[in-house]
């Protein structure tokens, strides 16, 4: 298995593609192909102690996708962009699967227009996983549909589903639809349409129905569906959130002397929990509806979220998971 990385999607890239490549090289044995303005690569590797070089290969790109350039457009107007390089190997056969933390809507529109649609998929969706207290908890679409179709939106929900079941191996996972309340009546036409279809739906899932924001995180269910807007304020919430309430926690604890004693008795607990949340830990997301594994990682991705990310594509190529999200569509008819 040989996983693709765009090495200049990252914020600080290619630094973070770079050492996230040597990581999974060096604890994992996968094969990286790193995609990307070939000499600052090469420098990068230099500069790195270039152990494992027989494993990492550099393909040169003379164009980056920047976070400003309108999805199309930069499919279009940027032919060689390390993005589109990086993709056009995997379709190519040149390599297994995908990742770019670079803007996530180009590369949604990259996948999409050289890896293709899997059959039966009306518009691939992006899969990210959350962490709760009763386990992960799958979420579609993170961001890649913000008007979608009711159809669509089902699809989401059977999407996820099949994810959960092949990366978590939960045999028949509780997947809900998530509004503004619980009760049937609730929602918008949209969820009210979208609900008539899972209702129907025959599967390996067992669908609740709707879910409120609140119920995410209480073990009601292991997958939830929602349009990519709603999905994308969800998640970015949810960093928000953890965020905050470590900053809480950090203040209260150094409040006096006590407090900063009693710290150190909790300080292994809090670096658990920390890790269990870190979105470094977790890797990219899945775009999932596309022929093959591509995945998008945080812009914001340090050496470890790459790492993570290459891990994760790697793990999904091996588990053939697009041919599998493919034939769990057959459950909406």
């Amino acid at each position: 298995m040989k996983v693709v990385v765009d090495a200049m999607g990252s914020d600080g890239a290619p630094g973070p593609e770079v050492a996230g490549a040597l990581r999974s090289v060096r604890a994992h044995a996968i094969s990286v192909v790193l995609v990307g303005d070939a000499r600052r690569l090469e420098t990068e590797l230099s500069r790195a102690g270039r152990a494992d070089a027989d494993r990492i290969e550099v393909v040169h790109a003379s164009e980056v996708v920047t976070t400003h350039d309108h999805p199309g457009q930069a499919f279009r107007a940027k032919p060689n962009s390390s993005m589109r390089v990086a993709v056009t190997l995997v379709a190519d056969g040149k390599g297994d699967a995908v990742v770019s933390a670079g803007n996530s809507g180009a590369m949604l529109a990259c996948s999409l227009f050289v890896l293709g649609r899997l059959p039966g998929i009306e518009r691939p969706a992006i899969v990210t996983v959350l962490p709760t207290p009763s386990g992960p908890l799958v979420l579609c679409d993170a961001g890649g549909n913000t008007e979608p179709k009711a159809s669509q939106l089902a699809q989401f929900g059977v999407l996820a589903a099949a994810y959960d079941r092949v990366v978590h191996g939960r045999g028949r996972p509780r997947l809900g639809l998530l509004s503004n309340g619980a009760e049937p009546g609730k929602g918008t036409p949209l969820t009210r349409e979208a609900h008539a279809l899972l209702s129907a739906a025959t599967g390996n899932f067992q669908y609740v129905g709707y879910v409120e924001g609140s119920d995410l995180f209480r073990g009601v269910v292991d997958v939830v569906a929602t349009d990519g807007f709603t999905g994308n304020i969800v998640l970015k919430s949810c960093e928000g959130i953890a965020e905050g309430m470590f900053g809480l926690v950090r203040q209260e604890l150094e409040k006096t002397a006590i407090a900063r004693l009693g710290s150190a008795l909790v300080a292994p607990a809090l670096r658990g929990l920390a890790k269990r949340i870190d979105y470094t830990e977790i890797g990219g997301a899945l775009l999932a509806g596309v022929t093959r594994p591509a995945v998008i990682a945080h812009g914001r991705s340090d050496a470890n979220a790459i790492a993570s990310a290459i891990r994760a594509a790697h793990q999904f190529a091996e588990r053939s998971l697009p041919g599998q999200l493919a034939a769990a569509i057959s459950a909406l008819g």
